[in-house]
């Protein structure tokens, strides 16, 4: 089994790159965006003490759809935001590696789906967003908890289902929540239209946010995604629609799944924007761009990322039986999100490699403790299982039970989060 028809299109070699972003180049596009190899080229940098306090790079083209203009292809790094940004991927990646460690073990059980890979698209996003914005994703939803800020001691004892996780272990790996921060969602591409009605709440209640609505390739062809792109583009809905296209829904590649694999187009009347999800900058840089667009009141905008997941689509899938190994090292080796950054903050001289390294040891260490007590904290009682199911208890006064006429009483026990 060779490379795949989606590395060889996303993740092609800067020649054929070069060919095909001139091809599709916006009339807005600076001529020095065209050709780029897949990682940033350097354009500038300022020293201080000897040191670059900032570099500039320039990123690969974006692709737009019903826009005359897109985000710039020239970015600006800054030392302070390069480690914030790496520290975040970094952290990302050893998280999801405890959780597929945890799992193997049988200390994680059911449904668990892992972000490794992917983590430029979280990062990237959640750089470009305000305090007054939200966001709502889809059961790959670990990194996202963090990002939000959800202590990853919290979001791996919420996987092992115990009484420190985040959703005191009742919501697991598919239902996690934080502060503007919705889920975690298990069915698939339902959180898409919750999203919209997130964002018109920020509407109606003049807050000035907008939702960031996620989704992958996979859950792209749902009819309910159609309508609300209709709805949202109506009501001027200040919401980001986001598929992260990894290039496969469960098993079966974009290619054999979507007539249309061009997914930032499918919007229809609503504006679109593909962006590089291997590049944080890339994608900080066009959510900036989203950002801007709605909160201008011009309603919602699609925006597909490019990205790729090295696990399989959960943990029951190995993810080599649809591709081979050799195209998951391919990727690793010359596209991964971390590796590219750190390159980018070394070769610009915004830390030193002892720096980095130091991140590093800091995070394995954190992430190495919040395991033990992850697999060591207590589970909640059995009487605490019903409370806080709705977050008005007198809604639902009591809960079936798993025989007739034995229900359980609903409690109010804390405070919900997004109320």
């Amino acid at each position: 089994m060779g490379l795949s028809k989606w590395v060889n299109t996303i993740f092609r070699s800067s020649k054929a790159a070069a060919a095909a972003t001139e091809a599709i180049k916006p009339s807005t596009t600076s001529p020095g965006s065209v050709g780029i190899e897949n990682k940033a080229k350097t354009l500038s940098s300022q020293q201080q003490n000897g040191f670059a306090s900032e570099a500039t790079f320039e990123t690969r083209a974006f692709k737009l759809h019903n826009l005359e203009e897109g985000p710039s292809t020239k970015v600006t790094l800054t030392k302070e935001d390069a480690l914030k940004y790496y520290s975040q991927m970094y952290m990302i990646r050893r998280m999801e590696t405890a959780a597929g460690n945890l799992y193997k073990e049988k200390v994680i059980r059911g449904f668990c789906h892992l972000y490794s890979g992917q983590e430029a698209c979280a990062v990237g996003m959640r750089a470009a967003m305000r305090p007054e914005d939200s966001c709502i994703t889809a059961y790959r939803c670990h990194g996202w908890t963090y990002l939000m800020g959800v202590s990853p001691q919290a979001v791996l004892s919420e996987l092992t289902g115990r009484s420190s996780g985040c959703a005191r272990g009742k919501g697991g790996s598919m239902h996690m929540y934080g502060k503007n921060f919705y889920g975690g969602n298990g069915i698939v591409g339902a959180q898409v239209p919750l999203g919209v009605g997130i964002g018109f709440a920020a509407k109606y209640n003049g807050t000035k946010g907008a939702c960031i609505a996620l989704y992958g390739d996979g859950a792209a062809n749902q009819g309910q995604l159609f309508e609300v792109y209709n709805m949202a583009k109506l009501w001027n809905t200040p919401c980001i629609f986001v598929c992260e296209n990894n290039g496969y829904g469960m098993g079966t590649s974009a290619e054999r799944a979507s007539a249309n694999t061009n997914y930032y187009t499918r919007g229809d009347f609503v504006p679109g924007i593909w962006v590089d999800g291997m590049d944080v900058l890339a994608v900080r840089e066009a959510t900036r761009f989203a950002l801007e667009h709605t909160s201008s009141g011009k309603g919602p905008i699609l925006m597909e990322t490019a990205t790729y997941r090295y696990s399989g689509h959960s943990m029951s899938d190995p993810g080599t039986s649809y591709r081979s190994r050799d195209e998951i090292a391919e990727v690793r080796q010359t596209r991964d999100p971390i590796t590219s950054l750190r390159e980018k903050i070394l070769t610009n001289e915004l830390a030193t490699v002892e720096e980095l390294k130091e991140i590093e040891g800091k995070i394995r260490a954190e992430v190495d403790t919040a395991t033990k007590v992850a697999k060591a904290d207590k589970e909640i009682s059995v009487e605490e299982l019903t409370t806080d199911i709705y977050a008005n208890p007198q809604n639902l006064t009591t809960v079936r039970n798993t025989l007739p006429l034995a229900e359980l009483p609903h409690k109010r026990l804390g405070q919900a989060v997004n109320l």
